[in-house]
């Protein structure tokens, strides 16, 4: 649990006009928090506005300019003194097999999907550290464990981001700062709305129709509030998960996924074992 003498905690959530972002949003300034919510457009935060003036900073940023991440989180500061719980939840999706994607397609998800937030990360560290206090959390994805046709660059990203949190997790433990990997599953957000796709090539045709005939019959998608309740839980915990799954369809597949991984890792243990013999040091290493 954050320590505040105010018991009013401060949030900074990117991505907080819509989706899963909005409703962390509302389910903090419900709980009595404060909140500055980024986004590229505030506009729907307008009426949230009305209702929670003394308590709600909206402000426009766009996460993969790094000058302007620092400067807002300056800003976030300046206004309510403090930061306590960091959301990195801001991301792009662009749907398309790994030969489809074209460079521009590429570097915008890793752009968003992974240097924003670790933008965000390195302008809140220093004022965490100094608090020797907060909780930021990294809102992943399954598709950090496990990816799969069309979401190739998406995963990449979000492995990504799993890989320098976790980094940085045990970095920040010794200050005081918790770190948590929030991996969703589907939730109805404008993320479908907003995603966008590569130019198919024909020789996927039949690839595409299966997935997404796939997709129609297992997907399963909830009400957005729900993450936000489990997200509260989550900051309430005085000893929270380096990694939570949100939802049992999700939680199950993560499961199964990392049994298999853990049968194939012992099925080629022997070639594994095999491929280690320490030797001395090379002379060019100069020891």
């Amino acid at each position: 649990m954050i320590p505040n003498s105010e018991n009013k905690r401060v949030w900074f959530i990117t991505g907080a006009s819509k989706g899963l972002g909005y409703a962390f949003t509302c389910a903090a300034l419900k709980a009595g928090d404060k909140v500055v919510a980024v986004a590229r457009t505030i506009d729907n935060l307008a009426k949230l506005e009305e209702t929670y003036q003394e308590s709600l900073l909206p402000l426009n940023l766009d996460v993969t300019d790094r000058e302007a991440v620092f400067s807002t989180v300056e800003t976030a500061v300046k206004h309510f003194g403090r930061l306590d719980i960091v959301v990195n939840n801001a991301g792009i999706m662009t749907m398309g097999m790994i030969e489809e994607l074209n460079e521009s397609d590429a570097r915008k998800l890793m752009d968003t999907n992974f240097f924003g937030a670790l933008w965000v990360c390195q302008a809140v560290m220093p004022y965490l550290r100094s608090q020797r206090s907060g909780h930021i959390i990294q809102i992943t994805s399954i598709g950090a464990i496990i990816s799969g046709p069309m979401s190739g660059i998406y995963s990449a990203s979000k492995f990504a981001l799993e890989g320098m949190s976790e980094a940085l997790a045990k970095e920040a433990e010794h200050f005081g700062v918790k770190l948590t990997m929030v991996e969703p599953g589907g939730y109805w957000t404008d993320l479908y709305t907003s995603m966008s796709y590569s130019n198919p090539l024909d020789s996927y045709g039949t690839l595409r129709d299966e997935l997404a005939k796939q997709y129609s019959e297992d997907s399963v998608d909830s009400d957005p509030s729900l993450a936000a309740e489990a997200l509260m839980k989550l900051v309430a915990s005085n000893n929270p998960p380096l990694r939570l799954i949100l939802g049992s369809m999700v939680y199950d597949l993560a499961m199964d996924t990392l049994k298999a991984r853990m049968a194939t890792w012992e099925e080629w243990e022997a070639v594994s074992r095999a491929s280690e013999k320490a030797i001395p040091a090379p002379e060019r290493y100069g020891v």
